[in-house]
């Protein structure tokens, strides 16, 4: 078992994995607004468009937090992965014109 107190985390797989999934996320939230802006939305559907994709990927980055600490990995990778998105999705709230 993983002593949870020990902050030297060396996981460099779950960290690439981590990583690849907010770029994911992060890029599908950028084609939203891009065609949202594109089609000539309001600013309202266009920011909730981004606000949900963001929080949908912060909640499936802290599912996948706790499948990862199921089993004795290196959890806090992915908790730090949905945090990020979660401060994204808030940031993105402020976006709307």
């Amino acid at each position: 078992m993983t002593n949870d107190v020990e902050k030297r985390w060396n996981d460099p797989a779950a960290f690439r994995g981590a990583a690849l999934y907010v770029v994911a996320v992060v890029v599908v939230a950028a084609i939203w607004l891009v065609v949202a802006r594109t089609a000539g939305s309001g600013g309202f559907t266009w920011t909730f468009g981004v606000t949900v994709i963001l929080l949908c990927g912060g909640i499936g980055a802290l599912v996948q937090t706790y499948r990862v600490w199921k089993r004795a990995g290196s959890w806090p990778i992915w908790q730090g992965a949905g945090w990020f998105l979660f401060a994204l999705m808030l940031a993105s709230l402020g976006l709307a014109t």
